[in-house]
């Protein structure tokens, strides 16, 4: 499984590189700490399949990792998706200043 770590993302949106950000985790979550990834919770990921682009680099993320390694095996294994990125450690290893 592809990963990206926090500083490489961080990275990505300052240069303004082309991708797409997924945020797996529920409702209350995004709205409490979120980094602009598309609100798509893990257990509705599939419903959202035809709004997830296979022509881009897709960076999946949750709360510390886990459930974004779940979003990835489903979509990989349902729909042959090859360009998903796990955001190693989650929003937890946000560079988020205080």
């Amino acid at each position: 499984m592809k990963s990206i770590d926090a500083a490489s993302l961080k990275k990505m949106i300052e240069k303004g590189e082309e991708f797409y950000l997924i945020d797996v985790r529920e409702p209350w979550e995004h709205d409490e700490k979120n980094i602009g990834g598309q609100l798509f919770p893990l257990g509705e990921i599939l419903k959202h399949v035809n709004e997830i682009p296979s022509d881009k680099k897709v960076v999946i993320y949750c709360k510390k990792g886990v459930r974004s390694i779940i979003a990835i095996q489903k979509l990989q294994q349902k729909f042959s998706f090859d360009n998903l990125y796990n955001l190693s450690g989650g929003i937890d290893a946000w560079p988020f200043e205080e």
